[in-house]
């Protein structure tokens, strides 16, 4: 009897125990068998990646605790945990041809994104500070490491380093304010927190303040963006897209739960700060990034923009709330992929070239690849009727709902701002006298690009299962 239920209460955990041995296997046959097991590795962590999503789709649809509800599954978790999933399998998938090419096929990458998304799918379903803290540091480890892969090129040490001496700053900061909030509470877990913070003494606001801190600082969002822009530009590329991508959906999941489920009782001390971030975080994105040169600095710009769009549904405070943000991360991480499997197919001789003009006249000497960027661009712009419209909608009409009427104005115009930048590639792409052509695209990447390409460009046809999923999702939550 104790043996069965011993089991079943491991039940919730079981998509991370499927990726945290796979992973241990994986290491063992790599460290046996050198470099040649590259490849393999490579198909075999995309298939784990595969299990664990099929698993969380298996387990019963009811909530689930383990651990004495310090871990938690319930349809928030499952559809934020399918995403990250998706986001690291195309991850893997996308850095097949990249590594080959420039000579450093290494096993440790795709086992690094495993462990690393373990991290994700533990800070996903965590319901207490400890936990929080527990998938936060694996996940962050790994992609500190994973930044600074490629040891023979110095920028990619460079962003590796910043990346964690900044990231062990945000953990300090987020550690202190976890310390405080237990401190003027008495608890760790997210329930009896909720039930302590009814208050809203100055100290547990303070605790709040760096918690926050240290989930900004995860998410890249204004006042504590300032390791994107460097660390995107200077990581290999392909590593650069899994960062916009998959440790963002975690981020974000961390942000709602914390915020929804912990301090429900002070939604105006902790709206305001999700405010001032938001707001502070779609004006620089926008603005920041028109001066850009380099496509991968342009697309952190805009990564530390969109996170302030998705921000403004966390504001509102509401189950549409975070709807919107359900809806706007899972079209964010389509539209981010895509993108980023054109710049991947951006190489002449042999060499991957990064500035915004290496795309002049791209229109002419590869019109697919062009037309399929350009629509996701406008989608990252906002132009209806594509799926980046439809995201931003969703988040502003709950803020315009929760009577945030100045967040949703200035969400607007920031979106017009951030237009300028798009528009201004695909004015290269499409007017600009062309260069040489790129090398043929890899069939990954081209696989990529035609199912974000048209995820984005058929959304509106048919957008009720993404709405449905993350209503459902958003209410298990309230």
């Amino acid at each position: 009897m104790n043996e069965t239920f011993a089991v079943r209460e491991l039940y919730p955990v079981l998509p991370e125990i499927v990726l945290a041995v796979g992973a241990m296997v994986l290491l063992m046959v790599g460290a046996f068998r050198g470099e040649r097991a590259a490849t393999p590795i490579n198909w075999l962590a995309i298939l784990l990646l595969i299990v664990a999503g099929g698993v969380i789709v298996w387990l019963p649809v009811e909530r689930l605790e383990a651990f004495d509800g310090s871990f938690v599954l319930e349809p928030f978790a499952r559809f934020l945990k399918l995403l990250a999933l998706l986001g690291s399998a195309t991850a893997i998938l996308m850095s097949f041809n990249y590594f080959e090419r420039e000579q450093q096929n290494r096993f440790e990458y795709p086992i690094l994104i495993l462990l690393s998304t373990t991290g994700m799918l533990m800070l996903i379903s965590a319901a207490d500070l400890i936990a929080l803290y527990l998938g936060l540091e694996l996940m962050s480890l790994a992609l500190y490491v994973v930044a600074a892969i490629n040891r023979d090129s110095v920028r990619s040490t460079e962003a590796g380093l910043k990346y964690f001496v900044l990231g062990a700053l945000s953990s300090g900061m987020l550690l202190y304010g976890a310390s405080l909030v237990y401190g003027f509470t008495g608890t760790i877990s997210f329930d009896g927190i909720a039930k302590a913070s009814t208050s809203g003494s100055i100290g547990l606001i303070f605790g709040l303040v760096f918690l926050f801190a240290g989930f900004c600082f995860k998410v890249s969002a204004v006042p504590f963006h300032m390791w994107t822009p460097d660390v995107y530009e200077g990581a290999p590329t392909p590593v650069t897209a899994f960062f916009a991508a998959a440790p963002k959906v975690a981020g974000i999941a961390m942000f709602i739960r914390v915020a929804i489920e912990a301090f429900p009782e002070i939604v105006p001390q902790w709206q305001q700060i999700v405010v001032f971030v938001s707001i502070a975080s779609m004006v620089l994105g926008a603005f920041a990034a028109i001066g850009q040169r380099n496509i991968k600095r342009l697309m952190a710009y805009s990564s530390i923009g969109h996170m302030g769009f998705a921000l403004v549904g966390l504001a509102a405070g509401t189950s549409e709330g975070v709807q919107g943000v359900l809806v706007y991360m899972a079209i964010y991480v389509a539209m981010t992929l895509g993108t980023f499997a054109c710049i991947l197919s951006m190489r002449r001789d042999g060499q991957m070239v990064e500035d915004i003009a290496d795309l002049a006249g791209l229109a002419r000497t590869n019109p697919a690849m062009a037309f399929f960027l350009a629509m996701l661009l406008f989608s990252l712009a906002g132009i209806p009727p594509l799926a980046g419209f439809f995201a931003k909608f969703y988040v502003f009409l709950a803020a315009i709902k929760a009577g945030l009427f100045a967040l949703a104005v200035i969400g607007v115009l920031a979106s017009v701002v951030g237009a300028y930048y798009y528009l201004a590639i695909i004015k290269i792409m499409y007017f600009d006298e062309p260069l040489r052509p790129f090398e043929p695209m890899p069939y990954q990447l081209k696989a990529v690009l035609a199912v974000s390409g048209l995820f984005n460009l058929l959304f509106f046809v048919y957008p009720g299962p993404l709405v449905e999923a993350a209503n459902a999702a958003a209410k298990s939550l309230f």
